[in-house]
């Protein structure tokens, strides 16, 4: 009877935790990369996070910038994230250097803001030796962004193949509209990562064939390009996913009046991330 009573027990178990994948609410992972704010000024982005109930960030270097801000400024900036109910979880696309202590720095400013994570696009592949020793030593995640096919972690095997035999504090960053522009179906792509999609950019874009050259790739609101959303959110729940969903737009135009791209964002992720 005990031995039964057990086996109900985990089995009922199982059952809570398998609601509880299916009805998460995508919207609760909400989140703004700052690139698409990038024509605001620091405490503008406070403004406008608020105004719009964001309360996670991915800083850019516009706003605040390691190198050339004093550990004061930083602490001002932090402090001020901080009274308005704001959190800086990452910061990227981070620059990085074949030379460690070059960047100790970059994992000594994530220690401070009290971030997890960075994201990163190392130029030279041999960087990642020294990222992955700081990632264990700081106990901070790093995440390999994607930009187009032709750049240097735009094929996802290419990504896939660096994170093969490396410790489970490396993984990905990955870029929806990017992925997409590829021609990639970015569920299938999140699939085959495997678990290592530490963070998203919640991006879509749209590919138009044209005579002569490449296919060209244009952003667009979320949900009126080709990126796969409602497929990668099915699975984003299935898996339990449970890093961040940061809005991005590389498209000048949105940048110049956000509000508008991060309210459709919001909607399309309300109506379709339950």
């Amino acid at each position: 009877m005990n031995t039964l009573l057990r086996r109900l027990t985990g089995l009922a178990s199982v059952l809570v935790l398998f609601t509880a994948v299916q009805a998460a609410d995508l919207s609760d992972q909400l989140a703004i990369q700052t690139w698409t704010l990038r024509n605001l000024s620091f405490d503008q982005v406070i403004d406008f996070a608020k105004k719009h109930g964001i309360k996670e960030l991915q800083l850019i270097p516009n706003h605040i910038d390691y190198k050339k801000e004093s550990v004061q400024d930083m602490a001002a900036k932090k402090a001020k994230l901080e009274s308005n109910g704001l959190h800086a979880y990452t910061y990227g696309v981070a620059g990085t250097s074949l030379d460690k202590e070059e960047n100790r720095k970059l994992f000594e400013f994530a220690k401070f803001m009290g971030m997890k994570l960075l994201i990163v696009e190392p130029g030279d592949f041999k960087i990642w030796d020294n990222l992955e020793e700081l990632a264990k030593e700081y106990d901070i995640k790093v995440a390999v962004h994607n930009h187009g096919i032709k750049s240097t972690y735009g094929n996802p095997a290419t990504v896939r193949n660096i994170l093969l035999h490396r410790d489970a504090h490396l993984g990905v960053c990955m870029d929806i509209g990017w992925v997409t522009s590829a021609n990639f179906d970015a569920a299938k792509v999140y699939k085959e990562y495997n678990g290592r999609v530490f963070d998203l950019h919640l991006k879509d874009k749209r590919i138009e064939k044209v005579k002569e050259g490449d296919d060209v790739s244009m952003d667009t609101h979320i949900g009126e390009g080709q990126a796969n959303l409602k497929g990668l959110f099915k699975v984003l729940k299935e898996t339990g996913y449970t890093g961040m969903l940061a809005i991005e737009t590389d498209s000048p135009d949105f940048a110049k009046a956000p509000d508008a791209f991060v309210d459709k964002a919001k909607q399309f992720v309300s109506e379709n991330g339950k």
